[in-house]
């Protein structure tokens, strides 16, 4: 009966696997206290960013990216919108590539008030948002932050008054990794399809997304000790028939 287990447990270990198909590379932050959103700053309003929040926690895209240069060493940058989160709340965002397209991403967020302070930061968002709104459509330039619903805040998604919400900017740095005998490639880097995901921690320890992992990981320990112990018992089992087959054998001898 136990050895006929054996070949379905067989057909279930795929089932525990996974290819690593892509690279990943993450920042981990706390979300900070709800800010104005606008703020005075009229530079802020109408930056055409992505968006990334508790109800949309996943993006898809493309990003630029460029070979490290003295004038940006980090290669080259983009920028998203963190909103609706929960003060206080430890989150992670990742950006997840394939490895077909060899790429070094660095992530940093910042608080309305830090980028404002920093003018190179504010001269790389207004590059960012200026070549973002110049390829978006008008319905999609009606997505600017001004103009977007909080849950802190005003109801109304058309209202411009401004709401306090906690919100974070997200700055993406991607510089191209890789060397080819092809100029072209070398010349022209392409841009790299990625997925941004936000993941809240649960009590500020765990990602909620590692929540699965970590209950197929409780499942194959289970059924590790499951099949430890039955194994053993066979062993022993087996151990003492040949002990007593020994003794039966000496008895009949004498």
């Amino acid at each position: 009966m136990h050895i006929k287990l054996i070949p379905t447990l067989g057909l279930m270990l795929p089932l525990f696997t996974a290819l690593a198909q892509a690279n990943v590379e993450k920042t981990i932050f706390l979300a900070p206290a709800p800010a104005t959103v606008p703020s005075e700053e009229p530079d802020l309003d109408d930056l055409g960013l992505e968006r990334l929040s508790p109800q949309r926690p996943v993006v898809r895209t493309h990003l630029n990216a460029s070979f490290p240069s003295a004038a940006a060493p980090g290669g080259t940058d983009s920028w998203f919108f963190l909103e609706n989160l929960n003060p206080g709340q430890r989150y992670e965002v990742r950006v997840c590539w394939l490895a077909t397209q060899p790429t070094t991403f660095t992530l940093n967020t910042y608080a309305l008030p830090k980028e404002i302070e920093d003018k190179n930061l504010m001269s790389s968002l207004s590059t960012y948002s200026a070549a973002q709104l110049a390829i978006l459509s008008t319905s999609l330039q009606a997505n600017a932050i001004p103009r977007r619903a909080s849950p802190h805040g005003s109801k109304d998604p058309l209202d411009p008054a401004p709401t306090s919400d906690s919100v974070l900017f997200l700055h993406v740095q991607a510089a191209a990794d890789y060397f080819s005998t092809d100029q072209a490639l070398m010349q022209n880097v392409p841009p790299v399809a990625v997925d941004l995901i936000l993941d809240p921690f649960l009590f500020n320890v765990f990602p909620r997304s590692l929540v699965p992992t970590a209950g197929w990981i409780v499942l194959v320990t289970v059924l590790a000790v499951v099949l430890g112990r039955w194994a053993v018992k066979e062993v022993g089992r087996v151990v003492n028939d040949a002990r007593r087959q020994s003794v039966l054998e000496e008895v009949k001898k004498k």
